[in-house]
């Protein structure tokens, strides 16, 4: 077999394992598109604080010096935007959600038995609906840095959240808030006709 097959096979093969990862309808991108709806907010690290509300027994704010104090995690997920574009391996770093859920019950208490969704909140109102149990999952991230980086302001920084196994409208860009609740509550986009869940793998796109 001559270098060039060899080369061949070995493209053919990343190819085929790589088109197993792209959901129905998506397109791999190489650069990291920018999709917000409205201006962008700019905010300092030190300014970013995270609310705290809802089915709790009391209400908190935790701050950027409380988010770097939580364990820090780093992922490497695939996400798939509703727009029909995917990125594979992108590499995050931040707090896995299930440790900043325990530092919500510390600080919080923990929130009531019956307060099986959270409403994702953002710097300029921006607000998209999820399940507790999906947020829990092990490669959901608050994060803070891609790909070595700060997280730059237009896609989201200095913190947003990191969904993978939703389309990416459901990991919430300036994120500075969580309310729990016991019944789900459409968010911006999902009133507007996206999809209440939004699972890439069966198109959950438009409701």
């Amino acid at each position: 077999m001559s270098l060039f097959d060899k080369f061949k096979k070995k493209a053919d093969a990343t190819e085929l394992a790589n088109s197993n990862r792209v959901p129905p309808g998506q397109k791999l991108s190489k650069a990291f598109p920018v999709l917000t709806y409205g201006e962008t907010p700019i905010l300092k690290p030190a300014e970013w604080t995270c609310r705290i509300f809802g089915l709790i027994e009391r209400e908190h704010t935790f701050t950027w010096e409380d988010l770097m104090a939580m364990p820090q995690t780093e992922v490497v997920v695939d996400i798939h935007c509703v727009t029909s574009w995917s990125i594979l391996d992108m590499k995050w770093k931040g707090v896995r959600f299930r440790d900043f859920y325990a530092a919500i019950e510390e600080k919080c208490g923990k929130p009531a038995g019956n307060a099986a969704w959270v409403m994702q909140h953002s710097t300029g109102g921006y607000t998209t609906n999820t399940s507790l149990a999906d947020m829990l999952e092990d490669n959901v991230l608050i994060a803070h840095t891609y790909d070595g980086r700060p997280l730059e302001a237009e896609h989201g920084g200095p913190v947003r959240f990191v969904l993978p196994k939703l389309y990416f409208w459901k990991s919430a860009k300036w994120l500075n808030g969580f309310e729990f609740m016991s019944e789900d509550r459409r968010g911006f986009w999902e009133r507007y006709g996206y999809h209440n869940h939004g699972d890439p793998w069966t198109e959950e796109r438009f409701g």
